[in-house]
């Protein structure tokens, strides 16, 4: 059925970065801090095409996302690539 049937409406700005900071709550204390990070200070002024990547990157497995942003695995997107690398800028 169509949401607007029930009232529904698009997700707020605030209701993205609620559900985002969620998704950045793993299982390592060392990725909360480096996505939580980004998401805090990178995530605001980045693109429509980098928020769609950070979005990606949060559907992957921990021990992939973990070794991407360590810098432990190449990161095979390339779309990935740009946003992986700002996650570690703001990572200090």
């Amino acid at each position: 059925m169509n949401a607007a049937v029930f009232g529904a409406t698009a997700p707020s700005a605030a209701g993205q970065l609620a559900r985002l900071r969620w998704q950045c709550r793993r299982g390592m204390r060392e990725l909360d801090a480096l996505l939580l990070r980004y998401l805090d200070a990178g995530y605001p002024p980045a693109s429509p095409a980098e928020r769609q990547a950070f979005a990606q990157l949060l559907e992957l497995p921990d021990p992939d996302l973990f070794g991407y942003l360590v810098g432990k695995i190449d990161v095979p997107e390339e779309s990935l690539r740009d946003v992986v690398a700002r996650i570690r800028n703001h990572a200090y």
